[in-house]
């Protein structure tokens, strides 16, 4: 996870120049910048017991149907749940193109509104390709074949994380990178990072995404971080988790 870029100096109406560009490592000498970034969105719902089995293979179909990508999961947790990834650049997809779902194929359908989550892509400053990282990255995990387990959850850091200054936020960031990039390594987890400052109700900031091949490095993983001291000292609020099992993947 990153911090928000600070705003510049203030010009001389008074006023800060304010960047919403994304930026990544150099390339070619000169530092990436984009103002380009992917939403994602995890819906959560029940459906009709008569309708568990059937209806994820009509949602994909309709998915298909209006070329909406996404992921369609069984709730590991509820036998009647189910869970419905989408994303896009535009995030009027999720109403344009999402919201008329759940008044045709998903008619049926209660939402769980307590675990609904959006978020962005963003970057850290250092990435080799930063429009691979924010665009095609996250879609290409969700994707793959590979990874049928999936795990979602948001987070809040308190506010003394906020005023902590860069050398101590690096050494905390590095910390969590370094675990992630062994389970990653290890083809044990890899992850998919959302910055949802004002698009959560709960006032959450971050939403992660753990896919894997198996579901138990993925509880390991969540496990290992809590020892970490962003986590353990920082780490303001959890949850909920959703756990995930792909049924269908639709591809762009």
């Amino acid at each position: 996870m990153s911090e928000a870029k600070p705003a510049a100096p203030a010009q001389s109406g008074g006023l800060p120049t304010i960047d919403v560009n994304e930026y990544g490592g150099k390339k070619e000498g000169v530092r990436q910048s984009a103002n380009r970034r992917l939403f994602m969105q995890l819906l959560v719902f029940d459906l009709p017991a008569a309708e568990v089995e059937d209806k994820p293979r009509e949602l994909a179909a309709a998915m298909r149907e209006r070329k909406l990508p996404g992921v369609v999961y069984a709730d590991a947790n509820d036998p009647r749940g189910a869970g419905l990834l989408t994303w896009s650049e535009d995030p009027s997809i999720f109403v344009r193109g999402v919201r008329p779902l759940f008044s045709s194929v998903l008619s049926r359908a209660v939402l769980r509104n307590d675990f609904t989550m959006m978020g962005r892509t963003y970057a850290t400053g250092h990435e080799p390709n930063l429009l691979h990282s924010l665009l095609e990255r996250p879609t290409e995990n969700v994707l793959d074949e590979r990874f049928p387990w999936h795990v979602w959850y948001p987070l809040r850091r308190s506010g003394a994380f906020a005023r902590l200054e860069g050398p101590e936020v690096g050494e905390l960031m590095r910390e969590h990178a370094i675990i992630g990039h062994a389970y990653g390594q290890q083809e044990l987890a890899t992850d998919v990072r959302l910055a949802c400052h004002g698009l959560d109700a709960k006032d959450n900031e971050f939403v992660i995404g753990l896919v894997g091949r198996d579901l138990h490095p993925l509880s390991h993983l969540v496990q290992a971080m809590r020892k970490t001291r962003q986590t353990s000292e920082y780490i303001e609020q959890m949850g909920p988790f959703f756990v995930g099992f792909v049924t269908h993947r639709v591809a762009p």
